[in-house]
């Protein structure tokens, strides 16, 4: 896919971004979503209103990817560990991400890890584990931050 293909999921560039760096050579493609297996498996382990518990496909993943950015806008995305595992072929990050609730304006600050799983060069298999309070306060304040 081409950069304005790509349009779409700007509000969350920062997480992409950091991602890709995070998978380094051991994946092909310049974003997130060319790194991705057609058939991928997203899992969270956790319930984030309006956010599916698995998602599969690459196709769905998109999709999902364009509703958040809705939601929530990701200014940065910093503070990554990366732990190779299983001859590189399972990455684990540990990342922030830092953003705005869109319809409050709230302050969106989270922490998360990731566990990658690698095959022929895609990501096949993701599972996300996030600091859900951080989440829930975010999404449950209905004023702005001073």
């Amino acid at each position: 896919m081409t950069t304005s293909e790509y349009s779409a999921f700007m509000p969350v560039k920062p997480y992409f971004d950091l991602v890709r760096t995070a998978m380094g050579d051991l994946v092909d493609g310049e974003h997130f979503f060319d790194c991705a297996a057609d058939d991928i498996v997203y899992e969270v382990l956790y319930d984030f209103p309006g956010w599916p518990r698995i998602i599969k496909g690459k196709a769905d993943l998109m999709e999902s990817f364009r509703g958040y950015g809705k939601h929530i806008v990701v200014h940065a995305a910093d503070h990554v560990i990366r732990h190779l595992a299983a001859e590189g072929h399972v990455v684990i990050i540990e990342y922030e991400v830092h953003g705005t609730i869109v319809s409050t304006g709230v302050r969106y600050d989270n922490r998360f890890c990731s566990i990658v799983r690698i095959a022929d060069r895609r990501i096949v298999h993701w599972r996300d584990y996030m600091d859900s309070l951080a989440a829930w306060n975010a999404l449950s304040s209905k004023t702005r931050e001073v």
